[in-house]
């Protein structure tokens, strides 16, 4: 009898060339895939709630896989954490309908970006943020992150080769934090288009940096046009934190 199982996959995306299945490069669901099929004894495939680019990580992934194992949900947990690496873990199993689907059922996903803002950098949190050592006009890229709330056409913060069929997406959140000397920029929504998030945030460092106003993030949403953004912030600082169903 089939069942559908829901993983729950924690990564630091460093050594891998992002979530999905590559033809010349390691990938987070090549890994998890090939143990799955090693502990279930057939060949396996998980399906995830989204991509996520080279470098970037996760608190909590969600993928979907059916099988016919007699496993329990604690005995697939125990197995995968047993045969995959350090930096891939799997926080949790759960048994869910055979309707459910980790893309189709997504309502929202929450981002996080981390940009470590002081004249030194971290040896232990180098991988998890981006380090600038400029001064950055905080209350300003607060400002314009508020801007970005709201449904839009996102084109001007969407990826050149992005080959989604809308660039209209519905930001339910856009939240800039201090936590020490770390920026903590957090964006919620039902999807992301791709690089959005990193165009998002290399707007806003600019916008920081004096280089924009605020306001200028009403012109460049506008405008429809990749161009006339800023540059693509390093995909190091950026985690996936949770997806609601």
């Amino acid at each position: 009898m089939k069942k559908k199982y829901l993983l729950l996959v924690e990564f630091e995306g460093t050594a891998y060339h992002g979530w999905q299945m590559q033809t010349n490069a390691l990938s987070i669901q090549e890994v998890v895939e090939k143990a799955l099929s090693r502990i279930t004894n057939t060949k396996t495939t998980i399906l995830s709630s989204g991509r996520t680019d080279a470098g970037v990580h996760a608190e909590g992934m969600p993928a979907h896989f059916v099988t016919e194992s007699k496993m329990t949900a604690g005995q697939i947990q125990l197995a995968l954490n047993s045969l995959l690496p350090h930096d891939i873990t799997i926080r949790e199993v759960r048994e869910v309908s055979i309707e459910f689907h980790a893309r189709g059922s997504a309502k929202n996903k929450l981002y996080r970006y981390t940009i470590l803002n002081r004249d030194y950098p971290s040896a232990l949190n180098f991988r998890r943020s981006w380090f600038i050592p400029h001064e950055l006009d905080f209350t300003a890229m607060q400002e314009a992150a508020s801007y970005l709330v709201g449904e839009h056409d996102f084109t001007s913060f969407r990826a050149g080769n992005c080959n989604a069929k809308s660039p209209v997406r519905t930001m339910l959140r856009a939240e800039l934090y201090r936590d020490g000397d770390y920026l903590q920029c957090e964006f919620e929504g039902k999807g992301f288009l791709k690089h959005m998030v990193r165009n998002f945030i290399g707007t806003l460092v600019y916008v920081g940096k004096g280089k924009y106003p605020a306001s200028e993030i009403k012109t460049i949403l506008s405008a429809c046009d990749r161009k006339v953004a800023g540059p693509t912030a390093p995909p190091e600082g950026l985690c996936l934190i949770r997806v609601e169903y």
